[in-house]
């Protein structure tokens, strides 16, 4: 008997990296409603954050470069 077969392992059910890049939307979305608490409140205070800075950038690129 291999060790393979005492795991049960079968390559049907091992899991495989997930690329978000690579979805919808919404499937992005469903993804990371899959996470626990802790971790989809950090993935979306990090978006946040970028959000944030993309607003401070352009706010600075229209009002203040031109000056």
């Amino acid at each position: 008997m291999s060790v393979d077969d005492i795991i049960d392992y079968d390559d049907n059910i091992t899991p495989k990296e997930v690329v978000l890049e690579d979805k919808s939307e919404n499937e992005q979305i469903k993804l990371i409603n899959q996470l626990d608490e802790e971790d989809k409140s950090t993935i979306l205070k990090i978006i946040d954050t970028m959000l944030t800075k993309k607003k401070f950038k352009d706010f600075f690129n229209k009002n203040v470069a031109s000056l």
